[in-house]
């Protein structure tokens, strides 16, 4: 797999452009979400802790604003899958924007809360470090050696970065030296991490080391985008009053997946490979390539023991063709924004407000893409002055390398470029 090179300003595009609109997508009103059960009712399955240790989960939908729809939805659809499948609600860690069940443009708007969902916030619950939580309930994963940890993540993402409703978004790095601390502190047996988000593959490929006992599949590799799912025009689309897409393609395989399987007898492998095969979608036209990273030997292990099981799937066996589904219509998550504001506008009455409105969303967000490529093309031009800029920008390192050797430098210069992008 081509990967990214650090002098590139390629790798610095990509980032600084999942930065800036990541950034743009945020707000100041923000809360961890750890309550949620309440409102997803009961029926889970008898809780079978003493025997596999305890079981923890970390979810986070690192978006905001309606438009991003299916991050919370997705993260919601997992909290209702853990809950059945006999996980405690002490247990479940749960990071969530509260902007989606009220927005008017819900139109089934529920409860949902969310405080406090940053980065500093996120690490410390992993870790399990209450004292450096801010705000929200303080829960946090205070597991021990036997323990097994489930981690789900669900945003936009670039090079290297995911996106967060704060700022400061995520970078790998310091996710990977929280995941090697947490090893290093004794504190889980096994770990697996499921990742949603483009470019997820950067997050993992040459940081994740063997050895930590962690099983991590991302939705695509290092350098192409994931894609969303269930979506407005599209075969087996969301009602009709719905403008957003209601999921992602890679977290509605292998959540849908568990929700008819024993998961007690299918494996990580056989649902790595099921979801891998279903979020190609064919032939990768619309779909993208599903990856693994760090101790692969553990896919051998049961599903059960990091998100318990529904009990009434009990008599069902692991089918390996039983849960695809035919070649669906997707849409990249680069234009999931586009095509939110192009439906909103075409559902919305001719001569309206709400028309007009629309309009001039979905004209800015174009000029603002196209004023990020025109900076992109200074930048450049000012650096090289040399027609091999094209050349450097798409320079790529070998596989098994990451995007970036110095993490600081680069999240200086993604810093001081942002600023100097607005003053343009």
């Amino acid at each position: 797999m081509r990967r990214l090179a650090a002098s590139s300003l390629l790798m610095l595009f990509a980032v600084l452009s999942a930065s800036i609109l990541l950034s743009l997508l945020a707000g100041d009103v923000i809360r961890l979400l750890w309550e949620a059960s309440r409102f997803f009712g009961s029926g889970a399955a008898k809780d079978d802790d003493d025997a596999v240790g305890t079981r923890w989960a970390v979810l986070i939908a690192g978006s905001n604003r309606y438009r991003n729809y299916r991050q919370q939805a997705d993260v919601c659809h997992v909290y209702q899958l853990l809950i059945k499948g006999g996980l405690k609600e002490e247990n479940i860690v749960v990071f969530m924007y509260d902007d989606i069940a009220f927005n008017e443009e819900n139109p089934r708007p529920g409860d949902y809360t969310g405080e406090d969902v940053t980065v500093k916030n996120f690490l410390a619950a992993i870790l399990g470090n209450k004292t450096a939580i801010t705000g929200g309930s303080g829960k946090v994963v205070d597991s021990g050696p036997n323990d097994h940890i489930f981690i789900y993540y669900t945003d936009h993402g670039g090079p290297g970065v995911l996106g967060m409703p704060t700022s400061p978004d995520l970078y790998a790095d310091d996710l990977i030296d929280i995941l090697k601390k947490k090893h290093a502190f004794g504190t889980y047996k096994s770990l697996v991490f499921y990742l949603e988000a483009c470019h997820s593959g950067s997050i993992f490929e040459g940081l994740l080391p063997d050895g930590l006992n962690i099983y991590a599949t991302i939705a695509s590799n290092a350098e192409e985008s994931s894609w969303g799912t269930y979506c407005p025009w599209k075969t087996l689309g969301p009602p009709s009053e719905y403008k957003t897409c209601l999921g992602d393609l890679y977290s509605v395989a292998w959540m849908e997946d568990s929700e008819i399987h024993n998961l007690r007898t299918e494996t990580l492998h056989q649902q790595y490979e099921l979801v891998k095969k279903r979020t190609a979608n064919g032939n990768y036209d619309m779909g993208s390539h599903v990856m693994l990273y760090g101790d692969i030997g553990l896919g051998k292990e049961n599903l059960f023991l990091y998100v318990g099981t529904d009990p009434a799937n009990d008599k069902y066996t692991f089918v390996s063709e039983n849960s695809l589904r035919p070649p669906s219509k997707a849409i990249k998550q680069h234009d999931a924004d586009l095509m939110y504001f192009w439906d909103k506008y075409r559902k919305a009455l001719e001569g309206s407000t709400r028309k007009v409105d629309a309009q001039k969303q979905f004209v800015e967000l174009i000029s603002h893409k196209v004023h990020l490529d025109h900076s992109i093309k200074l930048v450049k031009k000012f650096l090289f002055e040399t027609d091999l800029g094209p050349e450097i920008l798409n320079t790529v390192r070998d596989a098994g390398k990451p995007v970036v050797d110095d993490w600081d430098c680069l999240k200086s210069l993604v810093t001081l470029l942002i600023i100097s992008l607005a003053l343009i």
